[in-house]
């Protein structure tokens, strides 16, 4: 499982013009499901993102989680973090999970994230084409994997 962090001062998606979801200050998070991707992957990926200390203190410094901030998160599917461009110009998927597997996931992660944080989160639709808008507060952007935690 992979996820791209964002912290952000807003975020929204949209989808066929009219906006499915939005949040002020917090995290918009892209995430990419493969078919290995299992329970714990998500148990480790959700508990590791909402303790995340990357949320200013009164001192300007990233010293605290969104759980202390009480920033709000925004979740998108994202198959296309499993890109491999390692051979010619068109990047390959065939590491992105199937639809049957990643959709279950993808729910887990919403459901995993909303006990986590402790309030609802919100979400893009899986597998429809979104416009994501989202303004980078810092920029702050974190990549995770879950099969590689550095």
């Amino acid at each position: 499982m992979r996820a791209v962090i964002q912290r952000v001062s807003q975020a929204s998606v949209t989808i066929g013009g009219e906006v499915k979801a939005e949040i002020g200050h917090g995290y918009m998070i892209l995430l990419g499901c493969e078919n290995a991707d299992t329970t714990e992957d998500i148990e480790w990926l959700s508990k590791k993102i909402v303790n995340l200390r990357i949320m200013n203190d009164e001192q300007g410094v990233m010293n605290r989680s969104i759980l202390d901030t009480g920033g709000d998160i925004l979740l998108v599917s994202q198959f296309t973090l499993w890109a491999s461009y390692k051979k010619g110009n068109r990047p390959s998927y065939l590491r992105a999970g199937s639809h049957d597997i990643t959709i279950p996931l993808y729910q887990q992660m919403c459901q995993q994230l909303t006990t986590d944080l402790g309030k609802p989160i919100q979400t893009g639709e899986f597998g429809a084409d979104m416009q994501v808008a989202l303004v980078n507060d810092g920029p702050v952007t974190i990549c995770m994997d879950t099969k590689n935690k550095e």
